[in-house]
């Protein structure tokens, strides 16, 4: 199932759930909510991200497609 799926099955529950339940729902998530918490990369990481594209585009690194990156994930053919 995807994620847009679940979130769309959530919405539903929830909309329609029992005070108990909501209030459940609240008390397991609260702390993220209330932090509001987003993820967010270093500029460290922001820069590593960007010497890799630049690779990738110049030609300097190798690249592989979906199918040959499953291939190697999934341990079979190596490429």
């Amino acid at each position: 199932m995807t994620t847009s799926a679940i979130r769309k099955k959530l919405i539903n529950f929830i909309a329609d759930a029992d005070d108990k339940k909501i209030k459940g729902m609240y008390m397991l998530f609260e702390e993220e909510i209330e932090k509001g918490e987003v993820f967010a990369l270093s500029d460290e990481h922001i820069n590593i991200l960007e010497e890799e594209r630049e690779k990738h585009s110049n030609g300097t690194s190798k690249s592989y497609d979906w199918q040959q990156a499953k291939q190697i994930i999934r341990g079979g053919k190596k490429l």
